[in-house]
């Protein structure tokens, strides 16, 4: 299924995404689905979902709306800790940062793990707020995003998949200079609406092989990074595995797995975001992503 969050007559509601429409369970006055929000959805866990579908599956035409994509919102909007991202997971990355090719030898022996501020969230087809006097070096980071369906702590890799609720897409939106003035991950990733999120999360049973989708981001239209999740250093499984057993993940909780090559501050000469340009992320299989920057933009 495809899970989303979906405001409808100034409400926030969970639906479901199917054929171009969107199935609000709470239309449906003969059957609720008693979910609130995405995290209790994801908290009723496999019962959860197969209560959906089965509901989906037969929703009356009430509870079916066209879908209007200013009305998308994250689909999770409040996850139980930071987003937790990995740095340096795709080997062609690391060699255009670094200017010249890495040896094999000379990859991160374990993930590179900082996180971003909750305050980040972004709907997947709202403005990024554009701040002169923060950052002039805003840059691109299309990624896949795993999200965990269940309390894991100390899980090993071949269990680690079962954990896993669903996925979606973020930009992992970065001012390049703060990143270089704080010599850190934080404060440059934490910028307000710095990481747009969806359009959807699409479950586990319709990703067959996560290790097998491509990632892509453009910018006004032209193709900027193009690869695939084949080559991620260390695939989704490790990665769960190995955050698992140093924190308790919770269920709701979303991991951001790296972006591939063709950044904006590498680039010769370096390209950068500014206001007006369309920033665009897509992942194979889950969906599109397009935000415009904004220096418009208030709290």
């Amino acid at each position: 299924m495809k899970l989303i969050n979906y405001r409808y007559k100034q409400e926030k509601r969970i639906g479901v995404l199917r054929d171009g429409k969107v199935l609000l369970p709470s239309l449906d006055a003969n059957q609720p689905i008693p979910y609130s929000d995405m995290l209790s959805l994801i908290g009723d866990g496999h019962q959860g979902l197969v209560k959906l579908a089965e509901w989906a599956d037969n929703a009356p035409s009430e509870a079916s709306v066209e879908i209007d994509e200013r009305n998308l919102l994250a689909p999770i909007l409040q996850p139980p800790r930071n987003i937790i991202c990995l740095g340096w997971n795709y080997s062609e990355h690391i060699n255009e940062t670094q200017g010249n090719a890495i040896a094999q030898k000379d990859l991160p022996k374990y993930p590179i793990v900082f996180t971003k501020d909750i305050s980040t969230i972004n709907n997947p087809y709202d403005d990024i707020p554009y701040d002169a006097e923060v950052s002039e070096k805003i840059d691109w980071e299309a990624e896949l995003a795993v999200v965990i369906g269940r309390t894991a702590h100390k899980i090993n890799k071949e269990q680690a998949l079962d954990y896993v609720f669903g996925y979606t897409v973020v930009n992992d939106i970065t001012a390049r200079d703060l990143q270089r003035r704080h010599g850190q991950f934080f404060l440059g990733k934490s910028l307000p609406g710095s990481c747009p999120m969806g359009p959807c999360i699409v479950t586990t049973s319709e990703i067959s092989d996560v290790q097998a989708l491509a990632v892509r981001s453009y910018v006004n239209g032209v193709l900027k990074q193009n690869d695939t999740t084949a080559n991620q250093i260390f695939d989704v499984a490790t990665v769960i595995s190995v955050i698992s057993n140093i924190i308790v993940l919770e269920p709701g909780s979303v991991i951001a797995t790296g972006t591939p090559s063709g950044v904006g501050y590498v680039r010769k000469p370096p390209e950068y975001l500014r206001p007006g340009d369309i920033v665009a992320c897509e992942v194979e299989g889950i969906g599109k992503i397009e935000n415009r920057i904004t220096s418009n933009f208030r709290l």
